[in-house]
């Protein structure tokens, strides 16, 4: 039985791995992948728990989990003694939601609302280091011990809620479209990252990857700009590009991943999360 509702009273050193996907611009995908992704470790046997740290709440919707009046931001209030004049008395419990996305395949969500949009307004006046916030409350409830992938989803901004999941993540995966825009947003991240380097309050996160979205074959100009991207990541990895296809507005519109469809239509999609998987546990772990 899970014990995270206790704060963290061991020296035992966390197994759990986080990951979050980012990207400074929107539309890109950033849900779509975290959602099949975790589905994707989910299949392979592993505890799987999403976090939801976008105010919009997609990745909240796509687990069919409706809008609370307490979820991840309460929660992070809570975990900061200095503001415990706006402290509620929701617990973890109260908000980890378990979804049983089909049968055996089990995954606890943190969902999100859109008081996470005044995060940075809230913690403003606080005297601790608030890019910590989140990794802190990661640590006080275990939650490394408590599940094998921790998948974030983060919001298309550069604030202080992408600077919070930044230092708390072992590594990064870069969704984008293969266009000038999407390399714009990359760039932009890239760059909060080397801040978080230079401000040495916590180790940078791995870069785990850029994945290629919504690439559509039939036009030439999105060959050209993805090869003028893929140049300039340099020896970073870049997965095989995902096309615009029917069955992720399928699987979107159901709110079902990938792996929850038997018609091998679906194959193909399900091939390369599953080889993504493989590609960031190799990361993680060496």
């Amino acid at each position: 039985m899970f014990s995270f509702f206790k704060p963290n009273q061991t020296t035992q050193t966390p197994q759990g791995k986080v990951i979050a996907l980012m990207n400074q611009k929107g539309g890109v995908g950033k849900t779509t992948m975290a959602f099949n992704l975790a589905h994707a470790f989910a299949h392979q046997g592993k505890k799987v728990l999403c976090l939801d740290m976008d105010p919009q709440a997609n990745f909240t919707s796509l687990f069919d989990v409706e809008a609370s009046d307490y979820h991840i931001h309460h929660l992070l209030i809570n975990s900061v003694k200095e503001l415990k004049a706006l402290h509620t008395s929701v617990l973890l419990q109260d908000v980890l939601v378990k979804t049983e996305q089909e049968e055996g395949v089990q995954i606890d969500l943190l969902p999100a609302g859109q008081e996470l949009s005044g995060f940075e307004l809230t913690v403003a006046g606080i005297n601790g280091a608030r890019q910590l916030i989140l990794k802190k409350f990661i640590e006080k409830y275990e939650l490394r011990s408590q599940y094998d992938v921790i998948v974030i989803d983060g919001p298309p901004t550069l604030g202080l809620l992408v600077v919070n999941i930044l230092c708390a993540t072992d590594g990064v995966l870069y969704p984008f479209v293969p266009d000038r825009f999407s390399e714009q947003g990359l760039k932009n991240i890239q760059q909060v990252v080397s801040d978080i380097a230079e401000m040495e309050i916590t180790s940078t996160p791995k870069n785990l990857g850029y994945i290629p979205n919504l690439f559509d074959i039939r036009r030439k100009q999105a060959s050209s700009d993805l090869t003028h991207i893929k140049e300039t990541l340099g020896e970073a990895t870049v997965y095989e590009a995902f096309t615009n296809k029917v069955q992720f507005g399928k699987s979107l519109a159901q709110r079902k991943s990938v792996f929850q469809f038997k018609s091998t239509e679906y194959k193909d999609l399900q091939r390369q999360f599953v080889q993504m998987t493989e590609t960031v546990n190799k990361e993680l772990h060496s």
